[in-house]
């Protein structure tokens, strides 16, 4: 079989643009669903270390009835435990993550279950920085949609 120059630049950009997943993809996934389950079991510190609130942070969720809130990013870091999740998992699938030195952003498709075994799905982006040698969340757009 006979090769073309294109069909063989094709197939070596198939197989670099699907690199392994780095150390650095790890941590980040590793911050992410430490997040979600710190939320979940209302540990205000471990949540809030998760948080980097800078001037620009934004946190905004969009709901299956249309409905959008701006939530403050202070919202994130010294939350009372009674403000939080109240039990419950998270499953994180799907990630797409673009890390560019010290700046990411992520996306991903979240499934939460809660205490009473109700489920809540959402599309996920989520924006992060490395603060003092360590990937920290500084902004997010959630939004929660009805599954089929």
């Amino acid at each position: 079989m006979k090769w073309t120059l294109p069909f063989y630049i094709l197939i070596v950009i198939s197989f670099t643009g699907h690199s392994q997943e780095t150390e650095e993809s790890k941590l980040i996934k590793k911050l992410l669903e430490k997040e979600s389950a710190t939320w979940r079991a209302r540990d205000s510190k471990g949540h809030s270390d998760c948080w980097y609130i800078q001037p620009y942070s934004r946190i905004l969720v969009s709901t299956p009835k249309g409905e959008t809130f701006d939530v403050p990013p202070a919202a994130m870091i010294n939350t009372k435990p009674e403000a939080m999740g109240n039990g419950g998992f998270a499953v994180n699938t799907n990630y797409k993550i673009s890390i560019n030195g010290k700046t990411a952003w992520v996306s991903h498709n979240e499934e939460s279950t809660a205490k009473d075994g109700k489920k809540t799905f959402s599309y996920e982006i989520r924006l992060l920085e490395k603060i003092k040698n360590k990937w920290k969340l500084v902004g997010q757009s959630i939004h929660i949609y009805k599954s089929e």
